[in-house]
């Protein structure tokens, strides 16, 4: 019997399989480690503003009576993977835009270029804490209280315009000339003074002062380098816990449990209401983004009904989960109605978009 031996491949086809292995560990790593200059953002956790966190109560006051609900009102988030310190892999990338649960988003258009993710975390959180205030004045003065407002410095950044001119605590009662009670005010005066010297009217110490500061401008906006938060004088302290959740979108729902916790008897009897929004002193409910991903959230929590601020109708309508009844609100007293409304089985109106 005759045995013939393989012939050797060509060193050239070997080199070449070489080759073309190396190019595809290079896209393998690439994938996994090259900046993808995205972040994604998924539907986040749900908080029941009605119940606890890590066994303490999210609406509690150790000076006025709150009541328990059979209600739920449910805050709803969005989670978002990636910062400008470290975004997601192309892997993760290339995997959410085959998913419609998830959104991939340019970095800059969440992160701006000139913010740290330190810097993210603390406006973020800012965010937060004027809404919360907003939200337990507004609830306040539906029930009839009293509640005087100023706005005051939070934090000075460091080498800003306002570091060493402003501190921490200021008391602002005027920018530009002009009386300004909310945050949107203060930084219209900015926005026109541009480059130039800013006259910012304060109380320190109970002695008012006058100071002067020169805007920068900051990506397309114009800043002082101060986060301005606002301060109530309430006629009882109430104390709002959420945990590690930042922005503003929580306002809607917070002024709802308020009332709610104030208020003998369940303000939406049994049913589980989840939303989104924020509010301002007046009681507006203004738009906020994700609103696809946290209706989404809302519904795998079993949430009944959603209130979505009416700003985000067209980003809403064709976007509802099954079986998630979804209406727009304006304000706080057309969220009350439309919640009693579904509370005593009536018809709500059809959802549609203003133009």
């Amino acid at each position: 019997m005759t045995f013939f031996e393989a012939p050797e491949p060509p060193k050239r086809r070997r080199f070449a399989g070489w080759i073309g292995l190396g190019v595809a560990s290079i896209v393998a790593v690439g994938l996994l480690v090259v900046p993808t200059g995205f972040v994604i953002e998924r539907p986040g956790q749900v908080f029941n503003v009605m119940g606890q966190i890590d066994g303490t109560k999210v609406i509690s006051s150790q000076e006025v009576e709150t009541f328990e609900s059979e209600s739920r009102f449910d805050v709803t988030t969005v989670s978002l993977l990636g910062n400008r310190e470290s975004t997601p892999s192309w892997v993760q990338v290339l995997y959410a835009w085959a998913d419609p649960n998830q959104v991939v988003l340019p970095l800059d258009e969440i992160f701006p270029p000139s913010f740290t993710a330190e810097q993210f975390r603390a406006e973020s959180s800012l965010q937060m804490e004027v809404s919360q205030q907003d939200a337990i004045a507004v609830a306040l003065k539906k029930l009839g209280y009293q509640v005087p407002r100023a706005l005051y410095v939070n934090t000075v950044l460091e080498d800003a315009p306002s570091s060493g001119i402003l501190i921490a605590g200021d008391l602002i009662t005027s920018a530009g000339g002009v009386p300004v009670d909310t945050f949107d005010a203060f930084k219209a005066q900015i926005q026109l003074a541009e480059g130039t010297p800013l006259i910012i009217e304060v109380i320190r110490d109970g002695e008012e002062i006058s100071l002067s500061v020169t805007p920068s401008l900051n990506g397309e906006a114009w800043v002082v380098g101060a986060m301005i938060g606002y301060t109530y004088n309430f006629p009882f302290e109430l104390e709002l816990q959420l945990g590690d959740v930042g922005g503003p979108s929580g306002g809607l729902i917070f002024s709802l449990g308020v009332l709610d916790a104030l208020t003998e008897g369940s303000l939406a009897g049994k049913v589980h209401v989840a939303g989104t929004g924020t509010i301002d002193p007046e009681g507006n409910v203004g738009p906020i983004g994700g609103i696809a991903l946290k209706m989404l959230g809302a519904k795998r929590a079993g949430a009944e009904l959603f209130l979505a601020p009416a700003a985000n109708c067209q980003e809403a309508i064709g976007q509802i989960p099954s079986n998630l009844t979804v209406v727009l609100v304006r304000d706080l007293t057309e969220a009350l109605d439309k919640i009693e409304m579904f509370a005593n089985g009536e018809q709500l109106p059809a959802m549609q978009c203003n133009n």
